[in-house]
């Protein structure tokens, strides 16, 4: 036959539906003779088969395209149930690939969802640059601490060089930088080059880490270091100058030798009471972490404190007015520290208040609610003192700290007894409240639990 031939019967095949082409075959090959119609049933049997095949083959090519066109889980859900077995098997084998690859995918969109939560929730700042250095990605914690001055800190002189080191080595690199806005910080940042890089782009994570806290305990201690050495140098000096007098002019002076002494005697005094109140603070803090296990009587306690005041309230002519409520409940407690805690807000108060004037100690029950996060009794001291600035509030409880350095060193104080009342504070779980300014005396509040254990602060 030749090739034209060829090309009209398959161009016939191809336009006339099967069913019609088989009749036509069919009836000529009847018109031809028996021999010759069978020959045509077998032909037109194979033919009939080849078309299921390619229809089946068809439909799943179709659904192949349609899958990778829309990227979708079609291959997972047929459209029609191929006719033919071999076909099937095939077409079931491509589902179940497609349900696995669906299932993989989910896992892996999972795990990156999981991934960008815990990002998201990283207590630091976290920050993801692409090779230009330009913010890909920041998390919460960087959004909250920065705002819109991300770009300024990236512009920082020292986390540039970081960054440039991390992509130099092609690792890690750390700096410490200042801050000064939106609020002074100090941080300490790790950049992370990524090899190879993320597939967004990500080249390099920043990790900023807040230790401005860390950095003011630092300087805390050393200024405690240096306060505490300078509280103890002053009084050894005026000794050693006493004691060179003693020995030289005064030598034969009983007169100015008594005077000496006297003073010399308040010099040790004060050394005296300075170091008790600095093993006092020590062994607060090695147990603050432990709170109290035993109850206590407030209402006992407080009258026991206020009679040992008796002597220096008739010296400076002040009434110690103490009410407690009735019934009051036993607080946990660790009654020595308790006591020192009393002793040290009323001496503040008679010793700062006004002379002639008036100091109010009070214990009632708070019940949850309002100033206070639970059920508790709140211990008030009050005078009616020239007052705190406002300002210096704040810094009441840091050790040394003082409001008038002469007046305060004049009246016998260490400067660590709001310190150690504040540690007091914190081992009991507790809360402290001071409420003062210029003119209008000054309340030391505290609110101890009754129920459950709080936190200990920060």
């Amino acid at each position: 036959m030749r090739l034209g031939s060829l090309l009209w019967v398959g161009a016939l095949l191809a336009a006339v539906p099967l069913a019609t082409l088989l009749a036509l075959l069919l009836g000529g090959a009847l018109a031809a003779g028996p021999g010759l119609a069978g020959m045509a049933v077998v032909a037109l049997g194979a033919l009939a088969l080849a078309a299921l095949w390619l229809a089946d083959l068809g439909n799943l090519v179709e659904t192949l395209r349609q899958a990778m066109l829309e990227n979708s889980s079609a291959l997972a859900h047929a459209a029609a149930a191929p006719r033919l077995p071999p076909v099937e098997r095939v077409a079931r084998g491509i589902e179940r690939l497609a349900r696995n690859l669906a299932t993989r995918a989910a896992q892996v969109g999972d795990l990156l969802r999981a991934n960008e939560a815990i990002v998201e929730r990283l207590p630091d700042p976290l920050l993801v640059l692409d090779a230009g250095r330009a913010v890909l990605r920041a998390n919460a914690a960087a959004r909250a601490a920065f705002g819109a001055d991300l770009a300024a800190v990236l512009r920082h002189p020292v986390l540039r060089d970081a960054i440039g080191q991390a992509s130099a080595l092609r690792g890690t690199a750390t700096a410490d930088l200042g801050l000064s806005a939106p609020v002074a910080r100090e941080l300490r940042a790790t950049v992370i080059w990524l090899e190879p890089a993320l597939a967004d782009g990500g080249q390099a994570l920043v990790v900023l880490s807040d230790r401005t806290r860390e950095r003011a305990v630092e300087r805390m201690r050393a200024d405690f270091a240096a306060n505490a050495s300078h509280e103890l140098r002053t009084p050894l000096t005026s000794l050693i100058g006493f004691i060179d007098t003693l020995r030289g002019p005064a030598a034969d002076d009983p007169p100015a030798q008594q005077r000496f002494l006297g003073i010399m005697a308040e010099q040790a005094e004060r050394m005296n009471r300075l170091i008790d109140d600095l093993l006092s603070l020590s062994r607060i803090e090695l147990t603050e972490h432990q709170p109290p296990a035993e109850r206590m009587d407030l209402g006992d306690l407080l009258a026991r404190v206020a009679a040992g005041f008796e002597p220096r309230l008739a010296a400076r002519r002040v009434t110690l007015a103490v009410e407690v409520a009735p019934g009051l409940p036993r607080v946990p407690a660790d009654a020595d520290q308790m006591a020192q805690l009393a002793s040290n807000l009323i001496d503040n108060a008679v010793k700062y208040g006004r002379e002639g004037g008036t100091v109010q100690v009070s214990a009632a029950l708070a019940e949850a609610g309002g100033r206070w996060p639970g059920r508790g009794v709140v211990l008030r001291v009050s005078d009616d003192g020239p007052g705190i600035p406002k300002a210096q509030v704040p810094r009441l409880t840091e050790r040394f700290y003082r409001v008038d350095q002469g007046r305060s060193r004049a009246a016998g104080g260490t400067g660590l007894g709001l310190a150690i009342v504040k540690h007091i504070v914190n081992r009991h779980r507790g809360l402290l409240a001071i409420d003062s300014d210029t003119g209008r005396g000054a309340t030391f509040t505290i609110w101890l639990p009754l129920g459950e254990r709080r936190a200990l602060p920060p």
